[in-house]
């Protein structure tokens, strides 16, 4: 049985390397590891800098940190050539989640981009199949409304399909979770933004006529998924030096504690002005309180129906010695605020942002290296 996996993360050779080595420990011979590379272009970015950010609306040029890494998600090309090859174990780094999936069905039953139907259901198995317990209840569940046994136990999900791209969904019997057409529409509307044109590497899916049949207790038959063209580009995360998070954290109980954490983020607010704390971003939650809905719900209550307030300060800076003095106020509510306060926290964390761009697929040269052991 072989393994295809994305565990290349950052260095693919030396991960490719390091299974070598396990392998030759334990004993195990006649194995064959191939490493998919091709997906950092690290050494290249200056080539985009006229490109726009994605998500940041400027040109790629314009971004202020220094740039650390930057991964094309490659598709399918690299894992079907390390199997037509004899590979029983293929590393990859960046590499798109459904591709992973997918590549083992197009090297089985020999499926090209004119294979649309088989093309599109290949994408939604992988889809429905990337984050694992979460096709099969796990992140589902919710007591009372969505009920999901045994979640404790849960088992991992598993698709059969065959030549014609028809599959079914299920997962070990006896294991806990469900699978049902409930669980699989909530995975297959994650992180797809239009169902009609999901874009993959591979293929542009197409997920608007697909159907869920539950045709028994955990295992549900999928079809109608198609596919259209190959984009033309292909995206590219790049990871660079952004800032400093300083955070804070502190809790208040019993009566009025929603009015005694208010207090405390109002003293720490003026402290930092006073001390002259450069935060370019600053945000107070209180939560059990406000910190995901804001005033929308606690509006709407009054404050002596909160017992248990956890007030949490953060700010976003560029220096690292300005967000230390975050939770350094906060710390200090022990004693110079108000009556109450237990449980303080503080960290500091330097933040390596992501962001993207689109470049031309043709620019990306796939090579698949081996070793053999």
């Amino acid at each position: 049985m072989g393994s295809v996996n994305n565990m290349g993360a950052a260095n693919t050779q030396a991960a490719v390397e390091v299974t070598k080595n396990i392998a030759k420990e334990l004993g195990i011979r006649e194995l064959k590891i191939a490493g998919v590379l091709g997906d950092d272009i690290y050494n290249k970015i200056d080539s985009y800098k006229d490109k726009e950010i994605l998500e940041l609306g400027y040109k790629l040029k314009d971004l202020e940190g220094e740039i650390l890494s930057a991964n094309v998600y490659l598709g399918t090309e690299g894992i079907v050539e390390a199997l037509e090859n004899g590979a029983d174990i293929i590393i990859t780094g960046r590499v798109a989640d459904p591709s992973l999936f997918l590549a083992p069905m197009i090297y089985e039953f020999k499926w090209t981009i004119k294979d649309k139907y088989q093309m599109g259901q290949g994408v939604l198995a992988g889809h429905l199949l990337e984050c694992a317990g979460q096709v099969t209840g796990g992140y589902f569940a919710d007591p009372g409304y969505k009920d999901v046994e045994n979640l404790h136990l849960l088992g991992f999900p598993i698709v059969e399909i065959d030549e014609s791209g028809d599959f079914i969904v299920t997962k070990v019997k006896g294991s806990g979770g469900k699978v049902s057409s409930a669980t699989c529409k909530e995975q297959m509307l994650y992180e797809i933004h239009d169902p009609s044109a999901y874009f993959t590497p591979d293929i542009v899916a197409d997920f608007s006529k697909v159907t869920f049949e539950d045709i028994e207790d955990d295992v549900v038959k999928v079809t109608g998924a198609s596919s259209k063209h190959q984009p033309e580009t292909l995206k590219v995360s790049i990871g660079y030096k952004d800032c400093f998070i300083g955070e804070g954290e502190i809790s208040y109980g019993g009566t009025n504690a929603i009015n005694r954490a208010k207090l405390a983020a109002d003293i720490v607010e003026k402290r930092l002005k006073l001390i002259g704390a450069n935060i370019e971003e600053y945000r107070v939650d209180f939560i059990g309180y406000n910190s995901l809905y804001k005033d929308k719900i606690s509006s709407q209550m009054k404050p002596n129906q909160f017992s248990e307030i956890r007030l949490r300060i953060s700010g976003r800076t560029k220096e690292r010695k300005d967000a230390v003095l975050i939770g350094n106020e906060v710390e200090a509510l022990y004693t110079n605020g108000p009556a109450g306060g237990g449980g303080a926290s503080k960290k500091v964390s330097e933040i390596i942002s992501i962001c993207s761009i689109f470049i031309p697929r043709d620019d990306i040269e796939v090579r698949v290296i081996y070793e053999e052991v």
